[in-house]
């Protein structure tokens, strides 16, 4: 029994897309049952390579054969999907579906943007687009397709921002790395703040090395290297950039 006729078997009566490690964890189940067929046990111990070459391989196929159905791998996982010239007969045999809104452009470029430059910041992305996307921004994690991803290693450890699986599913995407490709994105260089960023940059407290730099030079026997008391005492406390939708 070839192993690609079991996984179509098991993503034919799923209810739900299967990852590789699922279909793998499953095959392992049936060939450690006691009753196990010996076909079965000889699938136990099959690797995620042998399961995805088998899946592509079983893709091709029924891709080959025309039928009105495909195998596709959408966000990691494999399900049968339908041909899309078939929607109005299947529309006619489960209803319409109230679909979401369609994303506005400034929501598509945004998306575009935190897609191919992921992980983020959102003033990253409103220095590459020139405007806020305090809105655009809102409405995408509403949405489930852009998600907090992690803490951006810099003064104030902005939040940084990336897609979802969601967004893959929502776009017919096995992974990014079947993003269409956009050198112009990826090139945009994102000027970083090299300090906190306050009210007024003159009220900033220089770094110790500046302070060094620019010290008058004292006489041979003094200690070139400043004092606490010598130190400036900030006179403003930081304030994060304020954020407009």
């Amino acid at each position: 029994m070839e192993l690609k006729f079991i996984l179509e078997s098991l993503l034919f009566a799923s209810q739900k897309p299967l990852r590789v490690g699922e279909l793998r964890e499953l095959l392992a189940v049936t060939g450690e049952a006691d009753d196990a067929p010996p076909e079965a046990r000889a699938w136990k111990k099959v690797r995620d390579s042998e399961v995805t070459a088998a899946l592509e391989e079983l893709a091709r196929e029924h891709e080959a054969a025309g039928r009105s159905y495909r195998l596709v791998c959408v966000a990691g996982a494999w399900q049968f999907v339908t041909q899309p010239e078939y929607a109005p007969w299947l529309r006619a045999l489960v209803g319409a579906r109230a679909r979401p809104p369609r994303l506005s452009q400034p929501a598509l470029e945004t998306l575009a943007i935190i897609a191919y430059r992921q992980p983020i910041t959102r003033a990253e992305i409103e220095q590459i687009r020139g405007v806020s996307v305090d809105g655009v921004m809102q409405t995408l994690m509403e949405r489930g397709l852009v998600e907090v991803v992690g803490r951006a290693e810099a003064v104030g450890r902005a939040p940084t921002y990336g897609t979802t699986a969601l967004f893959l599913e929502y776009f017919g995407l096995r992974s990014l790395e079947d993003l269409p490709a956009a050198d112009e994105l990826r090139k945009i260089s994102v000027q970083k703040p090299p300090a906190p960023v306050t009210a007024d940059a003159g009220l900033a407290t220089p770094p110790p090395e500046a302070l060094v730099a620019n010290a008058p030079a004292q006489p041979a026997e003094a200690s070139p290297t400043p004092t606490a008391s010598a130190l400036p005492a900030s006179s403003a406390t930081e304030s994060r950039p304020g954020t407009t939708g």
